[in-house]
This record gives C-alpha cells, sequence and structure tokens, in this order.
C-alpha cells in the first residue's frame, strides 16, 4: 500500500506514481509522457513530493518512479508546485512562438482572426461566421464599421501592407446571412434571469453571450429599435441598417428577450429591475454630446454631432441649410459632415484644432470626405459662434501646435491676435460624448461622470449590478471595445449566478518579435482594395458605398494571411500548464535558441521555435512507427529536433504518419490540410 495525497491505495508490481494517479483521476502535469511510449522523464514538469520512512521527502520524477510499499506522496505541496513553475519558467524563456496571432491580441473583442480568415479562404462562410460569433454576435455590422485595430498589429505589413481583416468580417458574416445562417445553440436553461439596460454593442453582447449560457436575459432600450449608437450614430451609408435588423432578429431567435421604447426612469427602474432579476447589467452607453462651452452655443442651428446624426437616422433630420461647420476630428465628426453632405450642404466645413496628421479619425474617412467636397479647415478653433437668435457664422481662433501633451500628440496654442470668421447656416459639435445618468443614480460614479465599475468584475457599488460598455469608467470608446467587455462580464455574471465569485484575468500567452528581414522570403501580394461608390455618385444617396468583395477576391484576400499564431493553442499544454501554475518566465528572458519553421514535407509542419526539446515526436517515430526519422541533433543550447544531417524534413525518410503530431505537447508540429489553408483546432 502506498499513500496518496493522504488516501491510501493498493497498486500493483512495476506500476508508476503517474500511472496510479491517472488510474485514480488524479492529473499530474506531464509535457513528455505518453502511455504507448517508454517513459523518458525528459520535461520534470511531474515531480512529486516522495517519502519513504525516516528519510527526508525527495522531489521525484511520477512518470519514472516505480511504487514500494510504505510510499507518501503529495502531488500539490507547495514545494512541488515551485518545482513545476520554475520548470515552466525555464522552458518558456526559451519558447519563441505565438500562442495567438498579434491580429487578435490586439482586437480588443479577442475575435479569432486568423481562424476565420483561413475558413474564408476555404470558402467556408458559416464556420467562419460561427468562429465570429464566439464572441461577435452582429460581426457583419461591426465588420463595416470597426476602425480594425486587428490590422494595424497585422505582420502582412512587413511584407507589403495589412491583410483587409475587417472587410473580411462582413463577408464571411455577410455570406452566411444569405442562407443556412449560423445560429449558436444555448444550454440549458438555468432558471436564473438577467435584465441588460441598453440595446447597443454592449447590451447585446452581454445578453447574446449570457442566453448561450442557459440564463433567461432582457433587453430593455429607450429608443424604438435596439442597435443603441450602431443604429443612431453611424449613417446608413456605412451601416444599412437592414443587415444590422437581420443580425439583431438572430439573438431574438436564440431566446434574448426584447423590451424597446421601456426608458430607465420612466417605465423601468434600477431598484425594479434588481427586485425580478437575479443581476442586472448597465449598458446604457453614451448619448449626451458634449458641450464646447463657447459663446453662441445656444442658438437656433447648434447641434450636437450625436444628436444630429440620431435626429438623421430618426427620420427627422433638422434644416441644416447650404453652408455646415462641423467642429472635431474624430470618426463622429466624419459621420456628420458626410451626413451633411448627404442632405443636401452645399459647403460643408470641419473644424479641426491640430493638423491632419494628429487627427484622430481615420485616414481613410477623412480621404472620402474630402473626395465628397467636405473642407478641412485645420488648425483652427471655435472661438464664437454668431448670430441673432439663430447662426449666422463661426469665429475662429487660429492655432499653432506646440509640444507634445498626455496623448503624445502636439498641443494646439492659440495664435495671439488671429481669428478667422466664415458664415455658416448651422455648426454641428462633434467634440465627444457624455453619459446620461438619469435613472443611475444610486450608482457610484467617476469623476469623468461615468459608471465607476471594477475592470476585473465589471460589478458596481450594488450587489448583483454590473456595467460595461461606454457607460463605465473612461467613457466612449469604439464598438468592439464594448463587445470584448461584454464578453469578458457574461463570464463573471455567469459564475455570480452560480454562486461563485470570479474576476476576469488576462490570460498569460507567449508572444514572439517577427521583424521585416524574417518575412524577406515571403512573395508580395497586393492588398484587396474595397470598391466604393463614385464620389459624385454616393454623395447623394444614404445607399451603402462599399460594394463589398466578391468571392474571388475575398478567398484572395484571406489567403495572404501569414498564419502567426499557433495553429494547436487551444490544446497545447504548456499553455494550459503556464496558467494554472502561473508561470512568469520573465525574470529568466535572454537570449533563446533559433530555431527555424520546416514547410518543406507535403503533410507535416513543423515549428522549432515552439518546440521544447521533450522528445516525445522523437520516441513516438523509433518506438511506434520503427523510423527513426528524426532525431535531437547538436548538444546543449542549440540543440533541435530534425531530419538526420539537419536535412528538411521534406528530404527525411518520415512517411508522414502523425504520430510525431499525436504526441506533440505545444504545437511544433501539425498536419497540413492539402491545398488549403491551415485552420487552427477550437479553442474549446
Amino acid at each position: 500500500m502506498i499513500i496518496l495525497n493522504g488516501k491510501e491505495y493498493a497498486f500493483t508490481a512495476g506500476q508508476t506514481i503517474l500511472e496510479l494517479a491517472e488510474a485514480n483521476g488524479i492529473e499530474i502535469p506531464t509535457l513528455c509522457h505518453d502511455a504507448r511510449i517508454e517513459p523518458y522523464g525528459a520535461c520534470g514538469l511531474c515531480v512529486c513530493e516522495v517519502k519513504m520512512g525516516a528519510a527526508p521527502a525527495r522531489l521525484m520524477r511520477a512518470c519514472a518512479t516505480k511504487l514500494a510499499d510504505g510510499m507518501v506522496i503529495e502531488t500539490q505541496s507547495e514545494r512541488v508546485t515551485r518545482s513545476r513553475r520554475f520548470v515552466l519558467d525555464m522552458l518558456l524563456s526559451d519558447h519563441t512562438g505565438d500562442c495567438i496571432a498579434p491580429c487578435s491580441l490586439a482586437c480588443p473583442g479577442g475575435t479569432d482572426c486568423q481562424k476565420y480568415a483561413a475558413l474564408i479562404a476555404r470558402g467556408e462562410y458559416h464556420k467562419a461566421a460561427e468562429t465570429m460569433k464566439d464572441v461577435i454576435p452582429i460581426p457583419a455590422s461591426i465588420g463595416r464599421i470597426c476602425p480594425h485595430p486587428c490590422e494595424k498589429k497585422c505582420r502582412r505589413a512587413l511584407v507589403e501592407a495589412p491583410v483587409s481583416l475587417a472587410a473580411l468580417k462582413a463577408f464571411g458574416a455577410d455570406m452566411d446571412l444569405k442562407e443556412n445562417t449560423f445560429v449558436p445553440d444555448c444550454l440549458p436553461d438555468t432558471g436564473k434571469r438577467v435584465a441588460v439596460i441598453g440595446g447597443g454593442p454592449a447590451g447585446l453582447t452581454a445578453a447574446y453571450h449570457l442566453r448561450r449560457m442557459g440564463h433567461e436575459a432582457h433587453i430593455f432600450d429607450k429608443m424604438p429599435k435596439l442597435g443603441g449608437m450602431l443604429r443612431y450614430g453611424i449613417p446608413e451609408y456605412r451601416l444599412p441598417k437592414a443587415v444590422l435588423d437581420k443580425e439583431i432578429s438572430l439573438i431574438e431567435q436564440i431566446g434574448v428577450r426584447m423590451h424597446p421604447d421601456t426608458m430607465l426612469g420612466r417605465d423601468v427602474t434600477l431598484e425594479t429591475l434588481r427586485a425580478a432579476y437575479d443581476a442586472v447589467v448597465v449598458a446604457t452607453g453614451a448619448w449626451v454630446s458634449s458641450k464646447m462651452r463657447v459663446k453662441g452655443e445656444e442658438l437656433d442651428g447648434v447641434f450636437g454631432g450625436i444628436d444630429f446624426l440620431r435626429e438623421t437616422a430618426l427620420g427627422n433630420a433638422p434644416a441644416i441649410g447650404s453652408t455646415v461647420a462641423v467642429c472635431g476630428g474624430g470618426n463622429t465628426a466624419m459621420d456628420a459632415c458626410r451626413t451633411a453632405v448627404r442632405l443636401g450642404a452645399e459647403t460643408v466645413y470641419v473644424i479641426y484644432r491640430r493638423t491632419r496628421d494628429e487627427m484622430p479619425a481615420e485616414q481613410l474617412e477623412i480621404e472620402e470626405a474630402i473626395e465628397e467636397g467636405v473642407q478641412f479647415k485645420f488648425l483652427t478653433n471655435p472661438d464664437e459662434i454668431c448670430g441673432d437668435g439663430r447662426v449666422g457664422s463661426i469665429r475662429l481662433q487660429c492655432m499653432q501646435l506646440g509640444a507634445p501633451d498626455a496623448s503624445g500628440r502636439r498641443r494646439p496654442e492659440p495664435i495671439e491676435g488671429k481669428f478667422e470668421t466664415l458664415p455658416v447656416d448651422s455648426v454641428i459639435m462633434a467634440i465627444g460624448q457624455k453619459t446620461d445618468f438619469a435613472g443611475l443614480e444610486t450608482l457610484e460614479a467617476t469623476n469623468r461622470g461615468t459608471v465607476l465599475a471594477d475592470t476585473a468584475t465589471f460589478g458596481t457599488n450594488l450587489d448583483g449590478v454590473f456595467a460595461v460598455g461606454d457607460v463605465t469608467n473612461k467613457g466612449a470608446d469604439i464598438a468592439i471595445a464594448a463587445i470584448g467587455e461584454a464578453r469578458k462580464a457574461a463570464d463573471v455574471i455567469d459564475a455570480y449566478l452560480k454562486g461563485v465569485e470570479i474576476a476576469y484575468e488576462k490570460p498569460f500567452v507567449c508572444e514572439k518579435e517577427v521583424t521585416a528581414a524574417d518575412l524577406a522570403d515571403r512573395a508580395k501580394q497586393d492588398r484587396a482594395v474595397m470598391p466604393v461608390m463614385p464620389a459624385g455618385e454616393r454623395k447623394h444617396t444614404f445607399a451603402e458605398m462599399a460594394l463589398g468583395f466578391d468571392e474571388e477576391t475575398a478567398r484572395k484576400e484571406a489567403s495572404r494571411c501569414l498564419e502567426c499564431g499557433c495553429l494547436d493553442y487551444a490544446q497545447c499544454k504548456l499553455i494550459r500548464y503556464a496558467r494554472q501554475y502561473r508561470a512568469d518566465p520573465a525574470p529568466y528572458a535572454g537570449e533563446k535558441a533559433a530555431r527555424q519553421k520546416d514547410d518543406s514535407h507535403a503533410s507535416l509542419l513543423r515549428d522549432g521555435s515552439k518546440c521544447i526539446l521533450c522528445g516525445l515526436c522523437v520516441r513516438a517515430c523509433d518506438q511506434l512507427e520503427h523510423l527513426s526519422a528524426i532525431g535531437l541533433a547538436g548538444r546543449g543550447f542549440t540543440t533541435e529536433v530534425g531530419a538526420e544531417y539537419r536535412v528538411p524534413l521534406g528530404m527525411s525518410g518520415c512517411n508522414g504518419c502523425g504520430k510525431c503530431v499525436e504526441v506533440c505537447p505545444t504545437g511544433a508540429l501539425y498536419l497540413k490540410t492539402e491545398g488549403k489553408k491551415n485552420v487552427a483546432v477550437d479553442r474549446g
């Protein structure tokens, strides 16, 4: 008999600690063990604390240590944990693979861009939509309007230009919407009820994921139709509301209950919702246009940017006259000035206090506005709006750039005594937006006037009340940021409804630096350009201006993806254990072994940068296939797995059986998909 974690067990002769533990449902981590292969103990991760008689307890490898009468074994002592963490730290310090592609890491929603691009390249559009909808319930809408931070980190830019990930998202989702549309399954009903206040991107996402988790989700929204700023802040020419309607109807189809025209404070209160539901999610957004606090702002003909766009979307476009000044430099200002053009304004100015280089708006939006005739007045700032009861002109203070401010942009400074006056019929203030706190008075606020929510638990000062999106903390942000926050919050709220308190914690991942020199061997391929309606035509209509990719273009563009992320990330044992034991390789950072990818084999892909030299693949080839096509070459720091004489794998005796892939714990070996883009295994 032996004692394992305080409990007595019988064992058979020759049985190892690891075998007994596995037979009794006790997990001992290991990266180099496979039951079909003779134990080797290479990784050292499976150590346990073993005591025999009066001798001090020793750390011994569970995969190679055979049981003996009287052994007392601990598999999770503090000493064991420290040892395992150290082993993982050392392995990771020389591990240079990317767990997740940089595009996905840059996406605030955590969308698996690499996977949906690969699926689009293969023509598997419904699977691509399924991948997107693992995070985003409205991918066709988001693909049209997202400023795509993912593309800013796309390594294809080191070759020539980033992959058009946002346009591909819209394309794949559109193809899925045409027929046999993917609709996610929901877990069995839990009997728990959640009220979501606000039907914008954050509210829709929170309700969608909570419903998928089996909870009854209700959305209460003050507007006639759900969609939030996607419906009332994004113009029709960028996002057709028919597309948004389709996607919202699919959320309703999975069982989310929607209550439009329901205003907080008028029709329901936070207190009544707290009493009737097991949890409440506040996702009311930021609907109040910021004031500029300049003289004349109270005149007729002065509109807030958000107010102007909302009323236009509702069919109540205000009379703006023939000459319009739009103040601001962000995307809302671009939406406002281009909407003014489409409403018939003959002259539209954009007033911005810095230069074009400092404008936060997307460069493409600026270019398209210029094409439509919008005139940009850089280095000017509103000083006074003039008129007798109604706007007649705007006086501009001329500016110059000084030293950089906290944002890194050069600070605009007034040029003393220098002004310019423009005759205008209306002024649109598109300089920002704020939270409407009506009905939320019992929630603690920040000094910005937003709801104070814990950034890890999304909880507020009221038990069971959570807050996500633009209504919280830093205020208004891009839609995909609100979606990402709501997705994370759904996991926390799900746990809360089950009586468990958890907090979101950014998962550990491995990342590597890649330079243009590393990709110098890649053939250059032009980035696909989105076809758009000609400026002279589109400026007179609210019809969607982007004409979309055809299938051939989309699949070719998706094929440009470099597949940076690990294809086996979801099943990687190294990353799973790294998170479980809270590994931190940073203190051991230093030179890493230079191991390359080998793509020479017809059916296997080997990425040496992910190899931890566990030797499992070498032993599987020898003991299971009796080939010995690969082995350990070199000594010490330069050791690597490879074919004899370091020839490429495609020139070795490898028969492509895939047994090495089966046993690899880190994704250093992967089976290719013949003639198609590789698709990562599901994250699970």
